[in-house]
């Protein structure tokens, strides 16, 4: 689905078991919570054991901030699902307030895709509270009101972002950001560990916003993506855990709280180690909802950089 520009940078994408708690200054971090099944804390002595910590990492919302991006492109993928509506004046005047809610209800949407849906049901008057509670069930009832097909519509929010990248690499880049703190340790994870992108965003653009944002040229075996498959997230860790068993830990670090909980509910993937930043696209409530959840550790900025960088593992 990507422009013969973009198609050029899509490469074969590749895709543990026991666990150890992440000691810094002495102590956990902020107190996190090793796997269920985690066995005895090792000891530190001399210099760290040679094997490596697995880490996947979510991309949306951990690393970057690309609610601007994917938000003017649902508006101008909507321009082309419904030129009738959005091509009008009426829609290009009220494009800001558009925009502006597209970022309330961003913490709800997994796919891209989705975007695509969103920016109509606001423009139709859809609450952002009512978007926020309901969305699992206000997406496919809306995909079949308006007799919309899931790989099409990926198909034209893809199409739509490579025609911009093509045309104007620079402002297609601008309305995103990497969220500030997070790409110096996502770096040393990379020389060091067995760090992978898990992320629903195509791998395209992933490699692009890691290599012209982050400043962190990212090799394509690192990136899975979902895009297309829309293979769950617990699948990839399992595959992960598979070819590197020998790791020292796994570690799943997320934005969104229910990908967590789906995570927790499986029990060939107790081994992971369980992180929810407190930025990205979580809501209050699913912040304090993880961290009543023993599995799961909330996790600032710094934490997360301590969690990348240590040496103590």
């Amino acid at each position: 689905f990507l422009h013969s520009s973009v198609q050029a940078q899509v490469r074969l994408l590749i895709c543990c078991g026991r666990t150890s708690a992440m000691m810094i200054s002495g102590r956990s971090v902020a107190g996190m919570r090793p796997a269920a099944d985690a066995g005895p804390t090792r000891a530190r002595v001399g210099k760290c054991a040679a094997a490596k910590r697995l880490f996947a990492l979510d991309f949306d919302g951990v690393i970057c901030d690309s609610c601007g991006e994917s938000s003017m492109s649902a508006f101008k993928a909507a321009t082309v699902q419904w030129p009738e509506i959005f091509s009008t004046a009426e829609a290009e005047a009220r494009k800001p307030e558009l925009l502006e809610k597209m970022r309330a209800v961003r913490p709800v949407v997994e796919t891209g895709y989705e975007n695509v849906v969103q920016i109509r049901c606001l423009y139709e008057g859809m609450g952002v509270q009512e978007m926020l509670d309901g969305w699992s069930s206000i997406l496919p009832a809306h995909m079949k009101t308006w007799e919309l097909e899931r790989a099409k519509l990926v198909q034209l929010f893809g199409k739509v972002r490579d025609d911009w990248i093509a045309a104007d690499l620079a402002g297609w880049l601008a309305p995103n950001r990497i969220y500030e703190g997070v790409a110096a340790p996502v770096a040393a994870a990379l020389a060091q560990e067995e760090l992978y992108i898990v992320t629903t965003k195509p791998a395209a653009y992933t490699e692009i916003l890691m290599r012209e944002m982050a400043g962190v040229p990212l090799p394509a075996d690192r990136i899975f993506s979902q895009v297309v498959s829309g293979r769950p997230k617990g699948e990839v860790l399992t595959m992960l855990a598979a070819r590197h068993p020998d790791a020292s830990s796994c570690i799943f670090v997320e934005d969104k709280y229910h990908t967590l909980e789906k995570v927790c509910a499986d029990p060939s993937l107790s081994a992971w180690q369980l992180y929810l930043v407190d930025w990205g696209y979580n809501t209050e409530v699913e912040r304090h909802a993880a961290a009543q959840n023993p599995r799961i550790n909330v996790i600032s900025v710094q934490q997360f950089k301590q969690l990348l960088t240590s040496e103590n593992h």
